[in-house]
C-alpha cells in the first residue's frame, strides 16, 4: 500500500493511545521529514501487513516486529511499553487450570499469545479480532479469552473474571517492563530519515502532552462503545515515559523478551540491531 508520491503511509490502531500519540503527526501540527497519511487498522492486520511489507512505517506488535527484523527496525518514540499493561486471561467460571481448555486469543502475532505459549506451552487456543474475545467467553464459546486493550477495563461488564495477569506474570520473572509494540520503519529508508520520523513522532506525543484536549474528538471518533472514561484510562496506562524514548530499561526488556521467545522456540534469532540510532 503505497500513498502519494510525498507523503508517507503511516499504519496505528483506533486504539486511544495510537490516536493519541499520532493525532498531532498526522494532522500536521510537528515537523515532519514527509507529510504522513493515516491508515487506522486493527494491530493484527498492521502485523499481517508487516509480513507482506506492505507499509513503510507502523505501529506492530513485537512478537510480529521479531519476524520481520530484516525488512523493519522500531523507533524509540511511539511504542507501548509499561507496568501493569499486560495482558490478562479471563474466564466466565472460576478455573483450576487451563489445561484442556479451548482460550480465544486476538492473533498469533500478538505479544499477548506470545506470553501465553511462554507460561502455557501447549494451550489450544482459536484466534478472533480482539474485541470478539470477550463475547465469545461470555456465550460459553472458549473456556478462557486472552484480552488486550481496554478490554482490561471493562472485563466485569460482561460477567468474567481474571485467570492470570500475563504482564504481572512477565515482571515478576524479570523485574522488567512489559514490550507490547513499537513503531517500525523500513530497514532501507536512510538513517537519517528513520531518525527524523522518530523525533517526529516524539514531538507528535509532545504535542499531545501539551495539548490534551486537542486531539480528544479524533480519539473519540474512533473509541468506539468506549466511555471517555475508559478513553482516558487508556491513555493513561498505555502513554508514558517509554513512548517518548524506550531507555535503557525499555531496551533490556525488549532483549530478554527476544531471549526468552527464542529459547522458546517461537521465533528465529536475529543479529540486527532492535532501534534506530542517531546519524
Amino acid at each position: 500500500m503505497t500513498g502519494a508520491a510525498d507523503t508517507l503511509p503511516l499504519g496505528y490502531s483506533f486504539c486511544p493511545n495510537d490516536t493519541f500519540i499520532f493525532y498531532a503527526l498526522t494532522f500536521g501540527r510537528v515537523p515532519s521529514p514527509l507529510p504522513v497519511q493515516e491508515v487506522l487498522e486493527d494491530v493484527e492486520t498492521l502485523n499481517a501487513w508487516a509480513r507482506e511489507g506492505r507499509l513503510p512505517m507502523t505501529k506492530i506488535s513485537y512478537r510480529a516486529y521479531f519476524e520481520v527484523m530484516d525488512r523493519y527496525v522500531a523507533l524509540r518514540a511511539g511504542g507501548a511499553l509499561g507496568r501493569g499493561v499486560g495482558p490478562l486471561i479471563v474466564t466466565k467460571e472460576a478455573l483450576p487450570s487451563l489445561r484442556g481448555r479451548l482460550v480465544a486469543s486476538p492473533g498469533a502475532l500478538t505479544t499477548a499469545e506470545m506470553l501465553l505459549r511462554l507460561v502455557e506451552p501447549g494451550l489450544q487456543v482459536v484466534r478472533m479480532r480482539y474485541d470478539e474475545v470477550m463475547p465469545a467467553v461470555q456465550a460459553g464459546r472458549v473456556d478462557a479469552g486472552l484480552i488486550i486493550h481496554e478490554s482490561r477495563f471493562t472485563f466485569h461488564e460482561y460477567g468474567l473474571q481474571k485467570f492470570i495477569d500475563l504482564g504481572a506474570w512477565w515482571e515478576g520473572e524479570t523485574g522488567l517492563p512489559l514490550p507490547l509494540g513499537a513503531i517500525l520503519v523500513r530497514r532501507d529508508l536512510a538513517a537519517s530519515t528513520q531518525w527524523a520520523l522518530n523525533e517526529a513522532v516524539g514531538a507528535s506525543l509532545e504535542y499531545a502532552w501539551a495539548h490534551p484536549q486537542e486531539p480528544r474528538g479524533y480519539i473519540r471518533a474512533h473509541a468506539l462503545e468506549m466511555s471517555d472514561d475508559v478513553m482516558q484510562a487508556h491513555i493513561d496506562l498505555y502513554v508514558n515515559p517509554f513512548s517518548r524514548d524506550v531507555g535503557e530499561e525499555g531496551e533490556r526488556a525488549v532483549q530478554e523478551l527476544r531471549r526468552r521467545a527464542e529459547v522458546a522456540g517461537l521465533i528465529s534469532p536475529s543479529p540486527l540491531p532492535l532501534f534506530v540510532q542517531a546519524p
